[in-house]
């Protein structure tokens, strides 16, 4: 097995710091491949790219809606408290929410 050479200790802090930018582009849009998930949460956003959020957001909104139609004349039968206005209210925010965070993880993160 071979030895390990000894750490370099030459560089300056501020070099690599400037050579650390963050993550890349297709990072950020897809999402790296996880190689050490045994070290970050579950749930970290460090392994979700932004267009998984997005496609999250726009599928929520899609979906919640169309489903929402379906069944707009027996909510509207039904004697409920929450009528069709919150529901369109929670699906948009739902989405927009998730679109939010895919937005997010693009430019911030």
């Amino acid at each position: 097995m071979p030895e390990k050479p000894p750490p370099r200790n030459d560089i300056p802090l501020e070099e690599v710091l400037r050579q650390d930018r963050g993550d890349c582009l297709p990072c950020r849009v897809i999402g790296p491949y996880p190689t050490h998930t045994t070290l970050l949460p579950p749930l970290s956003l460090t392994f979700a790219g932004s267009v998984a959020f997005m496609g999250l957001g726009g599928y929520t909104y899609i979906s919640g809606m169309s489903q929402l139609a379906a069944k707009e004349a027996e909510i509207a039968k039904a004697n409920t408290r929450f009528g069709i206005g919150i529901r369109r209210l929670g699906i948009q925010g739902t989405a927009a929410g998730l679109f939010g965070l895919g937005l997010y993880r693009f430019f911030f993160t």
